[in-house]
């Protein structure tokens, strides 16, 4: 079938009119007849409605071509193709323009009939300019080669490694929620959510744990009108599937519909797909669809397969085209002749190379600003005024008599954050809060007590212990509109997931040009100072993870009313920017009342009126004095420990001024270099580790300001977990040590921290 050293694209686009033309040429068909199955059986699938299939079908299949030929050329950056996958295009037709889908990267013909059902889309010159990382492609703008429609419910996925599942059930889960809560979904009422897969990607733990939430949440009567598509070509780059492996591991699963399909056959994939489609659609619940798939010309275009397959299994995976297929069965029925889809096919060629042409002939980024514009969406005037903003009917309702403002009694950290999540519940309608255990207990810590008795369980609710799970949920709400607030149970926890957050939550904007977002405020317990209770797993203070992540706004409240402030502004960062925000709550100081001696109530607040806000970036400083010798730098649980530690340090006579930075990222290098270059010596107080801490990004900043030659020092947590029991005082920083190093610092006994 091949020649020695011949591409296998040429082996087989040459096979196609060849064995085309072989076909033995039916009968005259009307093209309102249906089509056969392999097996001789009567489809449902029109001679009409196959030959716009396999237009699309061979369309995906000349844009896998030209990719590659774009790479040779140096003019294109993407060669993973949909070739053998083409089966997926009957999804394309069955699926209604208003179902959400989060498409596998071998989705071609799945698009490019979906888009084609449309006037005005352009979805081959789209794909060409996308592929060529034009700044015209209309999805994301040429920073990835992705699917994507705004207008037609495809949001563009980067990975498609089982990251994008969580979300997908996310959207599905809040789907009829939301209508339930009388929010505008922006889909049909009927609409469902697609995600398809590869079978390697079934093996990922996203993807068993997505499927066990669907059907956790679906076995308890909450619809999730979720379709998972498994396009299963047997391989996994070079690693073989077992055989049978997807219909033995999914078949019997309790609650999950499952439907097959032999993709080489396009009116039994027809059938299975509107199957498929329709249970989805009416009962509500998660279906399955088993799409039997090959993969033609590797991986990707550097993917040399003969380094892992031998040329007898290669040409059976070539047997099985799709396209080909079709195309004979086509001929065979008399719903065409050989001439006329040839004819189609070339004329694809011409104008797809044609095209292909013309996208790299376009603009590309051309600088950094470009390449950030979407990254990280900020209006500030906006976000103040929405920040600002007041209900008074609707506090009035979820308060009662007595506005939490008017009373004159201060309280702690944990009630003033439960005051203005019922603040945010009452004002905010297409808000949730969600998380194991935040409904009737009301939270690990009682943040959210109360919450769930007052506003329900479809606003306040507990899901399923998977961080992943929790973070996909808010993912796909925010994709409806929604503004969810999940709760992560303890900082390390967050770990578990923290590819949802980079890879999935925070890369949206970017990789969609800014055309959709997945706002919400993720609440997490951090931090440690718990006297010892609980080891590592919930004395956390790793955060470096995170301030890694492009985008990100990580908030950190030390006390009540910063916590109200800064609340508001995250709600506004997210209803108006579309942003993600984590919102960092130290546990230790959730109850803490006094700050110098017991019975001084000195960390008590009183809650804020509306209108007062902790805008983005603005810092809090204590002992606010421009004679200040030293500038003291920290956050969380270093605050009150640096305000024991100014005050000792008073009594040697030493003027120190505190500032609790409160926004983690971004940094205010402004300010943060304003108030040090005023002192002329820092400290930066960092319960963090030594090494990846945020205290490295503070001095560099004075750094890269010109301040270098300041002299600066820094107390810092130690790389290392923290223990149990009293050995926790050995490896975080301490009121003493802060007094210490202030007092080096000042008198010049060290400039530098000691290594």
């Amino acid at each position: 079938m091949s020649l020695a050293g011949q591409p296998r694209t040429e082996v087989v686009d040459e096979a196609f009119a060849r064995l085309v033309e072989q076909t033995s040429q039916g009968a005259p068909q009307s093209l309102d007849a249906t089509l056969l199955r392999a097996d001789g059986s009567a489809s449902q699938l029109t001679g009409r409605v196959a030959l716009e299939l396999f237009n699309a079908q061979a369309s995906s299949r000349h844009l896998d071509y030209e990719a590659r030929a774009l790479r040779a050329r140096g003019e294109g950056f993407y060669t993973i193709g949909s070739s053998g996958h083409e089966s997926n295009v009957v999804l394309g037709e069955l699926l209604a323009p208003s179902d959400l889908c989060f498409l596998h990267y071998r989705s071609g013909a799945l698009v490019v009939r979906r888009l084609g059902r449309t006037p005005g889309e352009t979805p081959l010159f789209d794909v060409l300019l996308s592929m060529c990382a034009s700044s015209e492609d209309p999805v994301s703008g040429g920073r990835h080669k992705v699917w994507g429609s705004q207008r037609l419910n495809i949001p563009p996925q980067t990975s498609t490694i089982a990251s994008h599942l969580p979300k997908a059930v996310g959207a599905a889960f809040s789907l009829d929620r939301g209508r339930h809560l009388g929010l505008e979904t922006g889909l049909g009422d009927d609409a469902i959510v697609c995600c398809s897969m590869g079978d390697a990607s079934l093996n990922h733990s996203s993807t068993q744990g997505a499927i066990n939430s669907a059907l956790w949440a679906s076995t308890q009567g909450v619809p999730v009108p979720l379709l998972f598509v498994c396009e299963d070509n047997g391989l996994g780059i070079s690693v073989r599937t077992p055989e049978n492996w997807v219909q033995k591991s999914i078949s019997g699963r309790h609650g999950l519909s499952y439907v097959y399909a032999d993709g080489a056959d396009l009116a039994q994939a027809w059938d299975a797909a509107s199957e498929a489609v329709s249970l989805c659609r009416s009962a509500r619940r998660p279906v399955f669809l088993h799409l039997k798939t090959c993969r033609l010309f590797g991986h990707a275009g550097s993917d040399v397969e003969t380094s892992y397959q031998v040329r007898r299994e290669i040409e059976a995976a070539e047997a099985q085209d799709p396209l080909l297929a079709a195309a004979r069965a086509l001929v065979a029925q008399g719903f065409a002749t050989a001439a006329e889809l040839i004819d189609i096919y070339e004329g694809l060629r011409t104008r797809i190379q044609s095209l292909g042409r013309e996208a790299a002939s376009r603009p590309r980024l051309s600088s950094a600003a470009e390449v950030l514009a979407p990254l990280a969406p900020l209006t500030p005037e906006a976000v103040a005024q929405q920040a600002r903003r007041d209900d008074p009917a609707a506090r009035k309702a979820a308060f009662g008599s007595a506005l939490p403002e008017e009373s004159t009694r201060p309280r702690h950290l944990a009630v003033q954050l439960n005051r203005v999540l019922r603040e945010t519940l009452a004002m905010y309608a297409e808000t949730s809060i969600f998380g194991e255990d935040v409904a009737r207990k009301g939270g690990v810590y009682h943040v959210t007590e109360g919450l769930h008795r007052d506003f329900g369980g479809g606003r306040v609710f507990n899901t399923l212990l998977d961080e992943q799970t929790i973070l996909g949920i808010a993912i796909g709400a925010g994709h409806l509109g929604q503004i969810p607030i999940p709760e992560i149970q303890f900082l390390a926890y967050v770990h578990n997931a923290i590819d949802q957050l980079r890879g999935e939550a925070s890369s949206l904007s970017f990789f969609s040009d800014g055309a959709w977002s997945n706002p919400m405020v993720v609440r997490i317990a951090s931090f440690g100072y718990q006297r010892g209770f609980g080891g590592h797993f919930h004395n956390d203070a790793s955060i470096a993870a995170l301030r890694d992540i492009p985008g990100l706004v990580i908030a950190c409240p030390s006390r009540g009313d910063d916590a109200v402030g800064m609340m508001r502004t995250a709600i506004a960062l997210a209803r108006v920017d579309g942003r993600v925000v984590l919102f960092l709550e130290p546990i230790a100081l959730y109850m803490s009342k006094d700050l110098y001696e017991p019975g001084d109530g000195k960390w008590l607040t009183l809650y804020p009126p509306p209108g007062e806000v902790v805008d983005l970036g603005e810092p809090r400083f204590y002992e606010d004095t421009a004679t200040a010798e030293l500038l003291i730098i920290t956050f969380g649980n270093g605050v009150p420990l640096s305000l024991q530690a100014a005050r000792s340090l008073a009594s040697t006579g030493l003027s120190v001024r505190v500032m609790d930075i409160r926004w983690i990222a971004p940094l205010n290098h402004q300010a943060i270099q304003t108030a040090a270059r005023a002192a002329g010596r820092v400290l930066v107080v960092d319960e963090g580790r030594r090494s990846g801490g945020l205290s490295e990004a503070i001095l560099t900043s004075l750094t890269e300001g010109g301040l270098g030659h300041l002299p600066t020092s820094r107390v810092v947590g130690e790389d290392c977990f923290i223990p149990l029991g009293d050995a926790w005082e050995h490896v975080l920083p301490s009121v003493q040590s802060i007094h210490q190093a202030a007092l080096a610092l000042v008198n010049d006994q060290s400039t530098r921290e000691d290594p």
